[in-house]
């Protein structure tokens, strides 16, 4: 494929992901400053107004920031789908024809777009309900993992399938590593940093579910070294590097994590943790993805 939507596509495919990575970011900012309800309507920032004015404040402008962010992720997500639309409609026919498998991914990640933003208005319209507010950062978290899934179609080096055990251990490290991000919502459901002082929390012990979440890790972490051992022992050089980086992930997370702990939860500490979350989802799908044989496009 050499034309300009082709050429345009692997730019587009990693832009889909570092925008998305950068809206929870974003998103946790709104929570940790107290801006979830700045906006405290949806679609609507207000009964009257699509946007914010000066009576709601600094929260008001935080949380209407977010909500224009949300237009950039769709630009880039439209983008990125027409991009590898055009080479599939200009080759419908023949023994060539384009490879269909971006353009599916790339629909995935563009529906997941709108999709993201009436969970977002449901926890509004839910005042906050932690158990909606951690759904919304779940589904952010599969998005990066779709877009990881087409940077890898586009721009993965040849690979065979990996060995039987690592396979396994591959999709044991990507399933602990969901059971992880879930309970890290969990625990941030039910602890101070709720999006607004008056938003209730999940009513569980903060203590005891970062301890929970704490074990989940230690499982995470030691599947991770397992598939790292399992992969340099078979030779699979591109799914030792996949677990090698999101071992180097989950130090630093762990490190994050208990330093934010003991020092009673500062925000600037939870928002590096936010990323080291999302960062985390992508490692998973660079596991997950990488104990699956791949052949570049053409």
């Amino acid at each position: 494929m050499t034309t300009a939507p082709a050429r345009l596509l692997v730019p587009l495919a990693w832009a889909n992901l570092v925008a998305n990575i950068g809206i929870v970011i974003t998103g946790g900012a709104v929570r940790l400053t107290g801006s979830g309800l700045g906006c405290p309507t949806w679609p609507r920032c207000t009964d009257e107004s699509y946007v914010a004015h000066g009576e709601l404040g600094l929260h008001g402008a935080i949380e209407f920031g977010n909500r224009l962010l949300t237009f950039v992720l769709v630009v880039i997500a439209i983008g990125c789908w027409l991009a590898a639309l055009l080479p599939v409609l200009r080759d419908r026919v023949g023994p060539d024809r384009a490879d269909r498998r971006p353009l599916l991914l790339s629909t995935i990640i563009a529906l997941g777009i709108p999709a993201q933003a009436v969970i977002g208005g449901i926890t509004v319209h839910t005042d906050l309900n932690p158990w909606v507010v951690a759904l919304h950062l779940l589904v952010s978290m599969a998005i990066i993992g779709v877009c990881v899934l087409l940077v890898d179609h586009l721009v993965g080096r040849p690979r065979a399938w990996a060995d039987a055990s690592s396979r396994r251990a591959g999709v044991a490290t990507f399933l602990a590593g969901w059971v992880v991000l879930y309970l890290g919502t969990v625990v941030t459901g039910s602890g101070p940093h709720s999006g607004d002082e008056d938003s209730r929390r999940t009513g569980l012990d903060p203590g005891a579910m970062s301890h929970v979440h704490a074990w989940a890790v230690y499982v995470l972490v030691a599947l991770t070294i397992a598939t790292l051992v399992l992969a340099r022992r078979h030779g699979n050089l591109p799914l030792r590097n996949a677990a090698l980086a999101l071992l180097a992930v989950e130090a630093v997370q762990g490190v994050i994590g208990y330093t934010q702990y003991f020092l009673d939860l500062p925000i600037a500490l939870v928002l590096l943790h936010m990323l080291g979350a999302a960062l985390t989802a992508a490692g998973l799908a660079w596991v997950a993805v990488s104990t699956r044989a791949h052949r570049p496009t053409r």
